[in-house]
């Protein structure tokens, strides 16, 4: 599968203070499921609240896009450190076009390769994940 550096933000906090990190993650075949961290997350059929994927254990909403070329991947409103993986430093400066991280911005840690296996038997029982796409569409409209 192919990795791609992206910037994830956990959304269940609607103060946007969520955790965030930038790193690698891996997609599905169908790109409609994200691997990072240990996690794995499902793209919304319709939009959430303020995310565009959920966490398949928890139904938590994140947002999941690449990283913005101006370093400014925080909502204008939200603010917090953002993690980022020691192994894509030197990528994400480049993309951003800089020479060190502000390290008053960033925390750098040590992400793991996610075991996309221990996913596997969540994601492909039917029944389970139709009710959180449910769960979640529903969510929209109330």
């Amino acid at each position: 599968m192919k990795r791609q550096i992206m910037y994830i933000e956990n959304k269940a906090d609607l103060h946007g203070r969520g955790d965030a990190w930038i790193g690698k993650v891996e997609f599905s075949k169908t790109r409609q499921t994200v691997y990072f961290n240990n996690q794995a997350f499902k793209k919304m059929e319709t939009g959430g609240s303020s995310g565009n994927y959920y966490d398949l254990e928890t139904g938590n909403e994140f947002w999941i896009s690449g990283v913005k070329k101006n370093g400014q991947d925080r909502h204008w409103s939200g603010g917090g450190k953002v993690n980022i993986d020691e192994q894509v430093i030197e990528e994400y400066l480049s993309i951003v076009n800089l020479k060190e991280l502000d390290k008053s911005n960033f925390e750098i840690v040590n992400i793991q390769k996610t075991n996309i296996s221990k996913f596997s038997e969540i994601e492909n029982s039917v029944p389970g994940n139709s009710l959180k796409r449910k769960r979640k569409k529903n969510m929209k409209t109330q």
